[in-house]
């Protein structure tokens, strides 16, 4: 059984879309993660669901 399931979203700073594996082991997690396009910063908030999907929340690091 994995853990890690796929979530979509867009930066912050350059609206790339960007992807990102979430451990769903954890409930709920802060981290930061660079832009892969722009390399900068962005704080990941992520969490399940109660029907146990991942979520993701994304801002810029100087919000």
């Amino acid at each position: 059984m994995s853990f890690l399931e796929e979530c979509a979203s867009y930066c912050p700073y350059c609206g790339e879309p960007i992807s990102m594996l979430v451990d769903t082991s954890c409930e709920e997690q802060t981290y930061a993660e660079d832009c892969e396009v722009c390399c900068r910063p962005i704080i990941v908030n992520a969490w399940v669901d109660e029907d146990g999907s991942a979520s993701v929340s994304l801002q810029r690091e100087d919000d």
